[in-house]
């Protein structure tokens, strides 16, 4: 998810399920580099792939999208309960200060 155009071809699946040919149209980028994106979102379960007659077409795999939010909704729990933390902290040495 680091890389820019992988993030562009998840966009780019938003509203249907889409070809290589059809992807590739819509990006700066050549449609094997497409094909490469695609393979890294597929084994990271984030893409299904159909075949149609002799076309493949792509699509969102919801379940690993869910996936992916419950794992960086895990570190955003985290920053926020270090956050809470330390303010927490900050107001009992304020307290401890003002008695």
């Amino acid at each position: 998810m680091s890389d820019p155009t992988r993030r562009l071809v998840l966009e780019a699946l938003k509203g249907r399920p889409r070809t290589v040919v059809d992807i590739a149209s819509k990006l700066p980028v050549s449609r094997p580099a497409v094909s490469q994106h695609l393979k890294v979102l597929q084994e990271a379960g984030l893409v299904n792939v159909e075949a149609r007659g002799r076309q493949r077409y792509y699509s969102l795999r919801r379940e690993g999208l869910d996936q992916l939010r419950k794992y960086i909704d895990g570190f955003w729990e985290d920053v926020v309960a270090n956050y809470a933390a330390k303010i927490l902290k900050t107001r009992i040495n304020e307290a401890e200060k003002n008695e």
